[in-house]
């Protein structure tokens, strides 16, 4: 039998250009809160006790953790050792982010083999991401979903080969500690908390004109729930699951790095249990079936989208997201500077957002905009963050958005969305004459090569949609910079009682 050291040591001299995705992601996040874990050191088998501190376990919870507990519970449990340190030998000094990271590099041949070399590599080796990323890197023209994804890669590449043998849970292990590999579990597992839920503080509105639309919400760039827009779309009675792979038959949609069929995403949706589950999400659906474009009106507050002078040129603003429970997307601003609007068609998503000057906890992007890092998962930022934001002077917005709904979602903004069930939504981004100045700012950006997504054309976007507008609306640009210009003195210029009161304080202040 190959030794550890020799396995690794093959694995270090593969080629470092293979992707590998859950690395690259946990590299940039946030370290986790051990804290937070250790807190709940009194759950020894991972599905006992599930509601003392306000934590419940999905009914469909799996027990696959292959019998990983918090590190808190070995400092309750006297004389027992962490077989995690003792079955990695010399690896036992690394986190277990970096030994994950480690085994990221070999192929499954090689973690299978690694996965007999003690209880410690056999957890480690049977890691589900590492799983995840080896199905997605290997089987290409899809895939069919076997419980997990480690199943899923033997019965793709080794159909002969009986897993059942050891069940889907695969061996158990005793006391074996480990904070990150238990939260990556409990993340996967938990239900999200009623008090993660219960606010609800955006603006509602249904039927306001497009006037008022603008004057109260665009204009000053606030969010709002639109409700009542939907009822005339075709797609709001027909969506389902049957309809849509009834007409889609055998289009393959963008779900991540891979390329699937409905029907096979749906299988996968199905079973997943995961920390981050896969999601739908595809720009190009109505040109791959276009009774899917046909089937829905873009509300009328948002029609006016001038990107759409470029035509065939312009960035990618549309798409069709379906998830399942758990998906979506972590705390990202929109590209382009573009505000957007999403539709809610099935199911139901929590939104959090936040405005331009305010990042939302554990989120820390570059000075340059370029890289945000980010928890791992959004149950993991809701756990370890979203109890701070209660004491904030700047709270979040917040709410439930649920089938027939819309909400808007201005430009700048932090937002963080999940589906709370399986879900069908449409989104689309899009500039008005509210934040054109903006868009145009962002794009000729020094490093807008780097910031510029949805195009092939990331260099030369500014000039081509500058361009576009002036022949398309000539003078609005000019017109656009001089109100801004206008406003901003405006705002500026204090009067007389401004100048000697503090509107603050309600008192008088002097100035010499």
């Amino acid at each position: 039998m190959l030794s550890s050291k020799t396995l690794l040591s093959r694995a270090m001299k593969r080629k470092k250009s293979k992707k590998i995705t859950d690395r690259k992601i946990r590299s940039k996040a946030v370290s986790r809160d051990r804290n937070s874990v250790s807190k709940k050191s009194h759950i020894r088998e991972c599905k006992e006790d599930d509601g003392e501190f306000g934590f419940g376990l999905k009914s469909s919870a799996t027990s696959s953790n292959h019998g990983v507990q918090p590190l808190g519970n070995l400092y309750l449990a006297s004389g027992t050792i962490n077989t995690r340190n003792t079955g990695l030998g010399n690896m036992q000094t690394l986190t277990d982010e970096l030994v994950l990271d480690v085994l990221g590099f070999l192929d499954a041949t090689h973690l299978g083999v690694l996965a007999s070399v003690s209880k410690s590599f056999y957890v480690f080796a049977n890691h589900e991401p590492l799983w995840r990323n080896l199905v997605l890197d290997d089987i290409k023209g899809g895939f069919l979903y076997n419980r997990t994804w480690k199943s899923t890669y033997l019965a793709a590449f080794y159909p002969s080969f009986d897993d059942s043998v050891i069940g889907i849970s695969g061996l158990r292990v005793r006391d074996f500690y480990s904070d990150y590999l238990f939260q990556s579990w409990l993340c996967a597992n938990l239900e999200m908390k009623p008090e993660w839920l219960e606010r609800d503080n955006i603006v509602r509105r249904k039927g306001i004109s497009v006037e008022e639309f603008v004057m109260n919400f665009e204009e000053p760039n606030k969010p709002v729930l639109l409700e009542g827009c939907l009822d005339n779309w075709v797609a709001r009675k027909k969506w389902n699951r049957d309809y849509l792979i009834q007409w889609c038959g055998d289009v393959r949609f963008s779900v991540g790095p891979a390329d699937m069929k409905l029907e096979e995403f749906f299988l996968y949706s199905d079973q997943a249990r995961e920390e981050r589950p896969l999601y739908l999400f595809d720009p190009k659906f109505a040109d791959k079936v276009p009774r899917l474009g046909s089937e829905y009106d873009v509300p009328a507050y948002f029609r006016e989208d001038l990107f759409g002078v470029l035509g065939q040129e312009r960035p990618d603003h549309r798409w069709i997201i379906i998830g399942p429970s758990g998906s979506g997307s972590s705390f990202h601003i929109d590209p382009n500077s573009t505000s957007a609007w999403n539709a809610v068609i099935k199911g139901s998503k929590k939104w959090v957002l936040f405005p331009p000057d305010v990042v939302p906890p554990g989120v820390h992007p570059s000075p340059d905009g370029a890289e945000v890092a980010c928890p791992v998962s959004i149950i993991e930022w809701f756990m370890n963050f979203y109890a701070a934001t209660r004491t904030w002077e700047k709270k979040p917005i917040e709410c439930i958005c649920k089938a027939g709904e819309v909400i808007f979602v201005p430009n700048g903004w932090w937002h963080l969305v999940i589906n709370l069930e399986e879900s069908i939504a449409i989104t689309q981004n899009y500039v008005s004459r509210r934040n054109l100045l903006n868009v145009l700012d962002f794009l000729k950006r020094p490093n807008a090569s780097m910031l510029v997504s949805g195009t092939k054309d990331r260099v030369n976007l500014y000039d081509k949609f500058k361009n576009a507008i002036d022949v398309s609306f000539p003078g609005t640009i000019d017109q656009l910079a001089w109100e801004a210009k206008k406003k901003a003195a405006e705002q500026k210029k204090l009067s007389f009682w401004d100048s000697v009161a503090d509107s603050n304080a309600g008192a008088f202040k002097f100035s010499f």
